[in-house]
């Protein structure tokens, strides 16, 4: 996927994006209600262009297939601790194969989720239950960043991200 704009997210951010945040993504198809599904995981191309999020299929089952009528998607990266919110947008979202090393980035995300939020009394026993995935039914969902917006709480909140910060 080749585009000539400059990437809409800095490095800083697509390292947030990766971490161990909370993610969520939403897809509607037309006249319905939103869908939801949470993420386990997140890789941005080294132009930090496109992502790729991961999640399990059979609870995204709905969010899946509007990705395959729409390709619209957004995604909601929050950090526990902090509150910091990222969000990204696209409209080309289309369901990708997996990866080599995407079973283990995966296995690292739930690692730096539970550290994230064991301050609050969540064990990392409770945060694997919370986003379990059976390693067949995990499925990537790849876009291009087609908009990207600064969601922390606050005057800033909805303001566009400057790939820069």
């Amino acid at each position: 996927m080749r585009t000539t704009h400059a990437p809409l997210i800095g490095a800083e951010q697509a390292a947030f994006v990766c971490g161990g945040v909370g993610m969520s993504a939403a897809t509607c198809r037309p006249g319905a209600l939103p869908n939801i599904a949470r993420a386990t995981g997140c890789r941005v191309s080294a132009d930090r262009r496109v992502a790729t999020i991961l999640l399990a299929a059979t609870p995204g089952a709905a969010l899946l297939d509007d990705i395959r009528r729409t390709g619209s998607i957004a995604v909601v990266f929050t950090q526990p601790s902090t509150h910091r919110t990222l969000q990204l947008k696209g409209c080309d979202a289309r369901i990708m194969p997996l990866e080599p090393g995407d079973h283990d980035l995966v296995e690292r995300y739930v690692r730096a989720f539970a550290a994230d939020v064991a301050p609050f009394g969540f064990s990392e026993a409770y945060m694997r239950a919370l986003v379990a995935c059976a390693p067949e039914d995990l499925v990537g969902v790849q876009f291009t960043i087609a908009a990207a917006f600064s969601q922390t709480p606050g005057p800033r909140a909805g303001e566009p991200l400057a790939a820069n910060a």
